[in-house]
């Protein structure tokens, strides 16, 4: 007997799903570290810009050999696919401003706050049962996220500010996604949502003269390009083979991965409360995520 035929089926989905969630992380923080590491020696939204481009012909040809270009679209869903990508291009803009002007570690840190915004937007705004213990648990993260931005205290930073404002378009993105219908394809949404970021980066790439692009540019930009499409296609593969509440964790290894990088890359290494912060943050997000599943077990019980 092989060792694929020892495993239950869903047991088998779920570690695939594992695995394909630590390659979205991987190539997804990979990708930022290229961005930053070019906008070092190109204007930030001409390397925004280019990626988007060479992102868009990546996800394109995917998109097109999937068939995805042959489906039809109801007016309901695009109108929210149309919000979704509003909400990406407005997510964009302070994220990568905040990404070329603070430490590495701290941005990931910040963005990990993602599981609970989406859990109480969750609540707020489309009625989703929330109870005490997530609630609580809410609220201890945000003690977290304090623990990161510092504010009054020396290690501050008004980029900070700006993550978080990214984390709260990022929550409407992917509340905007949670009503869209699940049968049109991810890569779908994601080459739409490429093409109207790269058009929006290509406008506020014109506010700044362009900068000729050298050898090293160039390869940061196609890394840059290869990994955000890399990071959409593992992303469909992970929700598809295994269960949420199983591979939704296995989010968290971005701050791994973010802190080696920080520190292998460009040299810079969070401090202790940042630490302290980043550690509540993933409790309580993974508190969050377990209630979660929790109450979801119940329900289909009944």
């Amino acid at each position: 007997m092989s060792p694929s035929e020892m495993i239950p089926p869903r047991s088998a989905g779920n570690l695939r799903g594992a695995v394909y969630m630590l390659l979205v992380t991987a190539s997804f923080t990979v990708g930022d570290a290229f961005i930053r590491a070019a906008a070092e020696e190109m204007p930030l939204f001409q390397v925004v810009f280019l990626r988007g481009v060479i992102a868009s012909v990546l996800l394109g040809v995917m998109a097109w050999r999937s068939g995805a270009f042959a489906m039809v679209i109801a007016p309901r869903d695009r109108k929210l696919i149309g919000l979704r990508s509003v909400a990406e291009i407005c997510a964009m803009i302070p994220f990568f401003i905040a990404l070329a002007n603070m430490p590495f570690a701290n941005v990931s840190a910040l963005l990990q706050a993602l599981p609970l915004t989406l859990t109480l937007a969750g609540a707020l705004f489309l009625g989703e049962p929330v109870g005490w213990r997530r609630l609580a648990a809410i609220g201890v993260g945000l003690i977290g996220v304090l623990c990161i931005v510092q504010p009054g205290e020396a290690g501050f930073s008004a980029y900070s500010l700006l993550v978080l404002l990214a984390v709260c378009f990022v929550t409407f993105r992917d509340l905007s996604t949670r009503r869209i219908t699940p049968e049109i394809p991810a890569v779908l949404l994601a080459f739409v949502m490429a093409i109207l970021v790269t058009l929006a980066a290509g406008g506020l790439s014109l506010l700044t003269p362009w900068a000729a692009i050298s050898p090293i540019g160039a390869v940061l930009l196609l890394g840059a390009g290869g990994f955000i499409a890399s990071g959409y296609t593992f992303a469909a593969l992970a929700m598809r083979h295994g269960e949420i509440g199983f591979v939704t964790p296995f989010r968290y290894m971005a701050l791994v991965w973010a802190v080696l990088i920080g520190f292998f890359v460009f040299g810079e290494w969070p401090d202790t409360l940042t630490w302290i912060g980043a550690g509540i943050v993933v409790a309580t997000g993974l508190y969050t995520l377990y209630r979660e599943q929790v109450v979801r077990r119940r329900a289909r019980a009944r």
